[in-house]
């Protein structure tokens, strides 16, 4: 059984004092959530290392920015981007389509184990209940599984955890799937898929052009396109660089 966690109240819309009991609550689930993950990755053995702690920690800060730019939800969006890869399935399984759905429903009934917050509490604001929101925000989070985010809450929580996966740090994720999936870096005979169809089943640098840059794409709020076109270019200054030192 986890620790039930203590002083949970969703405050609903009733001024700046509610507001700062809340912020507090959130902030205990965020220590909460965050000891919970490292012990469960840990449990876990070799964590991947493009959807470590170290991943959910930046999904989480970026989700915070994005909903402060936008006015989201954090009851909504913290816990779903802590808890949006509670299930993993690697790239290459023919499960991976299912993993932010499994996700969801594994994540609201930890959430609901631990006490997070009664759902009536939020139905009158969400227009929903609340676990409802966190469950469709994690499901949508997915780029392989397809579901077209419905809340505000849910798009913040996709652009986050997209964003992720390109700039300097989507960079670095990628050719880090590539090792565990021993997956050549580039073609010899046409590294930057100037005369072929991208293929990121043989080649890592195709994975950009497969995926990354569609999904800078994506980006489904203002603050997420504003930060996306930043790291774009930092992806295509790098692959710049890298024609240049391979010839």
């Amino acid at each position: 059984m986890p620790g039930r966690f203590l002083g949970v109240s969703c405050c609903g819309n009733i001024g700046s004092d509610a507001d700062s009991v809340c912020g507090r609550s959130l902030e205990r689930l965020e220590e909460h959530l965050r000891a919970h993950l490292a012990q469960r990755l840990a449990g876990e053995g070799a964590a991947d290392p493009a959807h470590d702690l170290l991943h959910l920690e930046r999904v989480v800060a970026t989700a915070k920015r994005i909903a402060a730019a936008e006015g989201a939800d954090l009851r909504v969006v913290l816990p779903a981007a802590w808890l949006h890869d509670y299930v993993v399935v690697p790239k290459d399984d023919p499960r991976r389509k299912q993993a932010s759905r499994l996700a969801a429903v594994e994540a609201c009934a930890y959430l609901k184990e631990i006490g997070y917050c009664s759902a009536q509490d939020c139905a009158a604001r969400l227009g929903t209940s609340l676990y409802e929101a966190i469950g469709h925000a994690i499901e949508a989070h997915s780029f392989s599984a397809n579901i077209a985010p419905r809340t505000l809450e849910a798009k913040v929580v996709q652009d986050a955890d997209r964003l992720d996966g390109i700039g300097a740090i989507g960079i670095a994720r990628c050719f880090a799937c590539a090792g565990t999936m021993n997956r050549p870096f580039y073609s010899t005979t046409d590294p930057f898929c100037t005369t072929r169809e991208p293929d990121d089943a043989l080649f890592t640098i195709d994975h950009f052009y497969r995926k990354l840059f569609k999904t800078a794409a994506s980006m489904q709020t203002a603050a997420g396109r504003a930060e996306a076109e930043k790291r774009v270019e930092v992806m295509r200054r790098y692959l710049r660089e890298l024609g240049e030192e391979i010839g």
